[in-house]
């Protein structure tokens, strides 16, 4: 076991529960950066490692044990799949930040997801209790850009304006479309069509 490997087995520890390795630690009750990449060198080069209270309190927020977790160091498990781009929802209403399909080309972080066949799907960690109690914050859901979109459908919008929000898609004609919350403390949003850059469905959810 070397740094790398402990580092590499916490990264697919967050990828097996869909997360990324800041909601893995916010799940253990630690400092969203706990295990973030600029904590892993220190500022004079020197390699920092995660303190054993952290990794156990990490295992026990990802329903893991050490036996599986030796089995990451060894790096037979947890890696399958591909990498794919990983965006939070502040960052994706930047200016900018995907192209005009709606597929993230600012994105500087990854996480594995299962190959299912599609090549353009990207992650988007959940912010706000709109979509309560199926999507809480820090969630996060793999987005298909360009996939057909019906009503009834979960989806993420973003608008002209730069807001992204991830909704059911409700009624939807030339002129409007509704967007609906899970959670019945958030009424449903009637935009002008014109208002929406684009409409991409939600393939799949950590729970």
């Amino acid at each position: 076991m070397n740094h790398a490997h402990i580092w590499r087995a916490i990264d697919a520890l967050a990828a097996r529960k869909g997360m990324t390795t800041s909601g893995l630690a916010r799940a253990a009750g630690l400092d969203p950066t706990t295990f973030n990449k600029s904590k892993r060198q220190a500022p004079d080069g020197k390699p920092r490692w995660p303190s054993t209270e952290s990794i156990s309190r990490a295992l026990a927020a990802a329903e893991t044990n050490w036996d599986e977790f030796a089995a990451l160091l060894a790096g037979r498990s947890g890696a399958a799949g591909r990498a794919i781009p990983i965006v939070g929802m502040a960052r994706a209403g930047a200016d900018g930040f995907f192209d005009e399909s709606g597929f993230p080309v600012g994105a500087d972080e990854t996480v594995r997801f299962p190959d299912l066949g599609e090549d353009r799907v990207y992650a988007l960690e959940i912010a706000g209790d709109s979509m309560e109690p199926s999507y809480r914050a820090g969630d996060v859901v793999i987005v298909q850009p360009g996939a057909a979109v019906r009503r009834g459908d979960r989806v993420v919008v973003r608008t002209r304006a730069g807001e992204v929000m991830a909704k059911v898609l409700g009624r939807k004609n030339d002129q409007t479309i509704e967007l609906v919350s899970l959670n019945a403390a958030h009424k449903p949003r009637e935009l002008a069509a014109a208002d929406i850059e684009w409409i991409a469905r939600i393939v799949w959810a950590s729970q």
